[in-house]
């Protein structure tokens, strides 16, 4: 179980306190995080029984909090499906638990995609839900700049050059350069607030309808059709890392129904797909390489393996991406 900070009845009680929710009737920890501690919490209040999430960041600090917070809040105001810190009686959404930043939120009630399950209809709700989402973050008025972004490669991927394998080393900065050269182009990119981590275990469906995107918490300022790209990689490939070009085009003809590419967007697609790829790489590849510390609290977090992505930006420059 991936909870890292237990809890008790009565400082639960305590913090219930603040708000207008109701009693107390039970609370558990969920299985499957990875980075944070989740509980599912019962109240009752007027003899009916509601679910909620209450969550303890592990790796946010208390400073990093209002983003995510009020970028919540501004979603689900504008009818994105997505959890959200419910305010107390005073109007304050963000909390303290055990020293961590908390707050409670609604509980959704689907379940998510295994990866064979994934078909055409899940990548067409996904991605005119993506559009949504961009959409109404087009106007957030907080930025963030992404802790794994284009700084964050660069460096991490000279740091372990040494580490790989000479042409592992030399794919990497392949990569990291072709970024740069579609950065440096004299048109610009749609910017706006992404997800950043919008993998299949990050919805919710229900009887194959999107309930609920979750885990916001890699959200930042970038380019927008980057988020599409991490989508892609992830929603449209199988486990060799072959694309399947329906499903593909299920999710890019969706969130075009909802806003429209640009020509530069268009032009950019190769590329930004073979960037997400190799950012998830390298994510994977420092934990599997034993630079970070893969164990918290005394839970070891199963590693993930690099090579699936490995063999994606592979079939991503083999096979050119299109729109």
């Amino acid at each position: 179980m991936a909870v890292y900070t237990q809890i008790s009845r009565p400082q639960l009680e305590a913090l219930l306190e603040d708000y207008t929710l109701g009693q107390l009737v039970d609370f558990s920890g969920i299985e499957g995080g990875i980075e944070n501690s989740n509980y599912f919490v019962t109240l009752e209040q007027n003899g009916q029984q509601t679910d909620y999430v209450l969550t303890l960041f592990e790796e946010l600090g208390q400073d990093e909090m209002p983003f995510f917070v009020e970028l919540g809040q501004w979603l689900q105001s504008r009818q994105v499906p997505v959890p959200h810190a419910i305010k107390d009686r005073n109007g304050i959404a963000l909390k303290q638990l055990c020293g961590k930043p908390a707050f409670f939120q609604p509980r959704f009630h689907g379940h998510h995609l295994d990866r064979e399950q994934i078909t055409t209809q899940h990548c067409a709700e996904i991605g005119a839900a993506l559009a949504r989402f961009h959409l109404a973050g087009e106007d957030f008025y907080l930025r963030r700049q992404a802790q794994r972004g284009v700084f964050w490669w660069r460096r991490e991927s000279q740091a372990i050059r040494h580490l790989l394998k000479p042409e592992d080393a030399e794919l990497l900065q392949q990569e990291v350069a072709l970024f740069d050269e579609l950065r440096n182009q004299p048109f610009g990119l749609p910017l706006g607030t992404i997800h950043g981590d919008l993998f299949h275990d990050n919805a919710l469906f229900v009887d194959n309808h999107l309930e609920a995107i979750l885990d916001i918490y890699n959200a930042a300022t970038a380019f927008l059709l980057f988020d599409l790209a991490i989508v892609a990689n992830d929603w449209c490939t199988d486990s060799l890392g072959r694309v399947d070009p329906i499903r593909e085009q299920a999710l890019t003809r969706a969130y075009a129904g909802v806003r429209a590419f640009s020509d530069e967007e268009m032009a950019a697609w190769p590329t930004l797909t073979r960037t997400a790829a190799m950012r998830f790489w390298l994510s994977r590849l420092i934990p599997w390489l034993g630079i970070e510390q893969a164990s918290r609290a005394g839970i070891t977090t199963k590693l993930k393996d690099p090579d699936e992505f490995r063999r994606i930006l592979i079939n991503r420059i083999d096979t050119p991406a299109t729109i």
